[in-house]
């Protein structure tokens, strides 16, 4: 095994060296092709294949990276990959010239060139380019992996995207897709009178989510500010401001583990509404699911992991209690004390902490129970108040809020409140949360004091909804792990 390792290095060390000689002679030559600037492309490969009766016979010009070349004498056949997908080009001594030919034999797999030349149909019905002109844009003086060879290892994949990208037109595939529905979520929000904005990624008070912080030194202020984890406050001080319908997309970063569904900086999208509730927003989670669905997709059935989830359907809605009822056949509505919580949590064996309240094992209870079993599109509603500390109480119970958590395939989606803008209960909110973290808890909030002030001020009734972008993305793309529809995902170091 150890020789083999060593030969493939040698193998690896002689193609290297070899394709820095050919770089070397050709700017010997004067013929470096780092020193051009530009290249006039006017067609895409797709472009070309889909409307073969209007390009058949006409001149275009392509450019992309060449992954394979036949040569046969005085003529050849080489493909070209561009951002649509890749077009075969025929290349004769004749129609290039004798010394250009020369140069085109020497090119190697996953150099950039750009093709000029007349669109054709091969014997075969391959639609193609009858070169008069092959152009090196970019030397590739590492050789790209053999195909299919290397890149089933995921960890090489995510370290490497710009190679993963090359060789896996998948992978490009997702992110284009990625890329339209961050269009089409904005394109919807637009149209209904929504006002994307920027908020500060760097505060001083990490608010708005239950998460752990990263820190980090202003130097110039010496001063210790976070990472944002959540968009939520800043956004809300702007519905102070009177601007009704504010949204943004963006990074928020939260210090906790890796797998599958979790990055510790991921995007967010959160999105605040003036004068509705979370009722409002649960139709428009519907609404903006669909739309987005049917204009990247065509459809509102995705499969993901071979599941057909339907979201032109009417989105299910349940409380928790119910949920919790429904899958775990226990009524919290029969329980009214934290003692009598406790001890259906010991009988059906949900580990709790000694500072968790009723609310709390509530909460246990439906992650442990009910979550998995949320397939189809499903509003979760009516969350205790312990584990809700920016949100409005329901005025008929007040052990419950005005919440809401959107499930999908088991997974939390988007998380929505009516909007807590009472400043004196906000104040009592942040000194329960002060309380957790005297007890350890390194997730909850700190009090906010311009936050508060913000709300003394005045907000109206508003409704808010933090959706999970990249989970959004995952169930779109079919994407089995966060990591595939992140372009560039947390990695471990090499060095470690």
């Amino acid at each position: 095994m150890a020789e083999q390792k060593k030969a493939q290095e040698q193998d690896l060390n002689h193609l290297l060296q070899v394709r820095r000689e050919k770089l070397a002679d050709l700017q010997a030559n004067g013929k470096n092709p780092f020193q051009i600037t530009k290249y006039d492309v006017t067609n895409h490969s797709m472009e070309i294949k889909n409307a073969f009766d209007e390009f058949e016979g006409k001149e275009v010009t392509l450019a992309g990276r060449m992954m394979s070349k036949r040569v046969m004498g005085k003529a050849s056949f080489c493909s070209i990959q561009d951002l649509q997908g890749s077009m075969q080009a025929y290349v004769a001594r004749d129609n290039i010239g004798e010394e250009s030919y020369k140069d085109f034999k020497k090119l190697d797999i996953g150099d950039i060139i750009g093709i000029k030349g007349e669109v054709f149909k091969t014997k075969t019905g391959e639609i193609s380019i009858h070169a008069t002109e092959v152009t090196l844009l970019s030397k590739s003086l590492n050789p790209l992996p053999e195909k299919f060879h290397g890149l089933t290892n995921t960890d090489l994949r995510y370290r490497q995207r710009y190679v993963d990208l090359i060789m896996n037109e998948d992978v490009k595939d997702t992110f284009i897709k990625r890329s339209k529905i961050l269009a089409s979520i904005r394109n919807y929000l637009n149209g209904q009178g929504f006002m994307e904005v920027e908020t500060p990624m760097l505060v001083a008070n990490a608010g708005g989510a239950a998460a752990r912080p990263f820190e980090t030194h202003f130097n110039a202020l010496d001063e210790d500010f976070k990472l944002r984890i959540s968009l939520e406050l800043y956004l809300k001080r702007l519905i102070v401001g009177g601007l009704e319908k504010v949204y943004e997309i963006g990074r928020v970063f939260r210090n906790e583990g890796l797998d599958t569904r979790h990055n510790p900086e991921f995007t967010l999208m959160e999105l605040y509404q003036a004068y509705t509730d979370y009722h409002g927003m649960m139709d428009l989670t519907e609404n903006l699911y669909r739309h987005v669905a049917q204009e990247v997709l065509g459809t509102t059935k995705i499969v993901y992991n071979g599941i057909e989830m339907d979201l032109g359907k009417p989105f299910e809605r349940i409380t928790m209690v119910d949920a919790v009822k429904k899958y775990a056949g226990v009524d919290f509505n029969e329980i009214h004390t934290l003692k009598e919580a406790r001890a259906v949590a010991k009988e059906h064996h949900v580990e709790f902490e000694e500072r968790h309240k009723k609310g709390d094992i509530l909460s246990l209870f439906f992650e442990e129970f009910a979550e998995e079993h949320l397939i189809q599109p499903t509003f979760v509603m009516d969350h205790p108040i312990e584990i809700s500390p920016l949100t409005k109480k329901k005025p008929e119970n007040p052990e419950y809020v005005e919440r809401f958590e959107f499930f999908m395939n088991g997974w939390e989606m988007a998380n929505a409140y009516s909007e807590l803008n009472d400043p004196i209960d906000q104040r009592e909110r942040f000194k329960a949360q002060e309380e957790l973290l005297a007890q350890g808890d390194e997730e909850a909030n700190t009090t906010d004091e311009d936050f508060l002030h913000a709300l003394e001020i005045g907000m109206p009734p508003t409704g808010g909804i933090g959706f999970g972008i990249d989970r959004m993305c995952m169930l779109l793309t079919n994407s089995a792990a966060i990591r595939d529809v992140l372009l560039f995902p947390t990695m471990k170091s090499l060095d470690k």
